[in-house]
């Protein structure tokens, strides 16, 4: 077995071991998606690779049937592997081509198989096309809230750095073949690009995981577990930002709060398990029907607030309207009794200091919401001021 030979037959295992130690650290049950498609991406390319491995022969049939399955079976790969990206990154456009290539390779490989040169020049050209748009996917901006815990220029260089010389290797002998050159170092950089590619796959794959879990880590500790929205101080630090900017640009900004009413008589009417579901009922009310841009969170018990940035002044009555309306359909339906809520507001004032400014006066609005009845919305005094 020649040396470029030998390359190509260690290929195989050296993508079953990035798949098994994948597996191994990532784990199946309760792995993120990006990372099961990783998995999957790295057990294709193994199998792929052992079918299209020199020491099955050039020349039977079966070989040769079996190479065309290979050569699918490596096309799923990186279609698997983009698929990993997308949900790692942003989810690019392409999603078709990427579904259909193994199935036009494996046909186009199988009825061109009499004549080698041709069938060769359409698979490298189909997986080129793929390890191209798997660059794309690479070097395109990413979604900023996806990826938060590890910086992704690490391992997107490392990809980058994986796929740009097996996608020059694979175009550069499809254009020797076409030229019918049969020289062998085109197959000698071929394997040569392949062992760099996947050796520099598996830790790039293992640390676009390790970005992934450790924002949805992030993510988690600032998300209240029973409702979803984030947590007291989160909304706390977002408002930072949101309350600079308004003040940057001169825009107005409010906040109102909203309390469950009577949510301790129905905690004693009725059990835990009924109030955290009525809970979690409000809060993904007040999550859709927020505008792009506000901030929902949970505050206290079962206090939530929505911090609406560029707000004009009609902007709270319209927001309380959509919600009770919400509510007044889902909450018969979904928990077999209606709900109300009471709702205060206040608007951003120069001489704020910040949210608990803010917050305190909302919470003075709310409390004469509540003593004047209960289910209705009132502004802070002097609102129009």
């Amino acid at each position: 077995m020649s040396f470029t030979a030998a390359l190509f037959a260690l290929m195989p295992m050296q993508a079953l071991a990035a798949a098994l130690v994948l597996i191994t650290l990532i784990g199946w049950h309760g792995a993120n998606a990006g990372g099961r498609w990783a998995q999957v991406g790295m057990a294709a390319l193994a199998l792929g690779l052992a079918m299209v491995s020199p020491a099955h022969g050039d020349r039977m049939a079966a070989p040769l049937l079996l190479h065309s399955l290979g050569l699918a079976a490596i096309s799923v790969g990186l279609s698997a592997l983009w698929w990993a990206l997308g949900l790692w990154l942003t989810p690019r456009p392409g999603r078709w081509a990427m579904a259909a290539a193994p199935l036009v390779l494996a046909i186009g490989h199988a009825l061109l198989v009499a004549d080698l040169a041709v069938a060769q020049t359409l698979a490298d050209v189909v997986l080129g096309a793929q390890l191209a748009w798997l660059g794309v996917a690479l070097t395109l901006p990413q979604r900023a809230t996806v990826l938060q815990g590890l910086n992704s220029r690490r391992w997107r260089l490392l990809g980058l750095a994986a796929v740009l010389p097996l996608l020059a290797a694979m175009l550069c002998r499809a254009g020797v073949t076409v030229i019918g050159d049969l020289a062998p170092w085109p197959d000698l950089l071929l394997a040569l690009a392949g062992q760099l590619a996947l050796l520099l796959s598996l830790p790039m794959l293992l640390l676009a995981w390790r970005g992934q879990t450790e924002a949805e880590l992030a993510r988690l500790a600032q998300t209240d577990g029973l409702t979803g929205l984030i947590d007291r101080h989160a909304f706390t630090q977002r408002s930072i930002d949101l309350i600079s900017m308004a003040r940057r640009y001169e825009e107005p900004l409010a906040l109102v709060v909203l309390d469950l009413d009577d949510f301790a008589t129905l905690q004693a009417e009725h059990d835990m398990d009924f109030a955290d579901r009525a809970l979690a009922l409000f809060a993904s009310c007040v999550q859709a029907q927020g505008r792009l841009g506000d901030l929902a969170g949970r505050l206290a018990g079962e206090q939530f607030g929505v911090l609406m940035a560029r707000c004009l002044p009609e902007g709270p009555q319209a927001l309380d309207a959509r919600l009770r309306k919400a509510l007044a359909e889902r909450a018969p339906a979904e928990l077999g009794m209606p709900l109300s809520f009471s709702a205060g507001w206040a608007k951003l004032r120069p001489g704020d200091r910040g949210l608990p400014d803010l917050q305190r006066r909302a919470e003075t609005a709310l409390y004469e919401a509540k003593r004047a009845g209960k289910g209705q919305l009132m502004a802070e005094p002097g609102v129009q001021d």
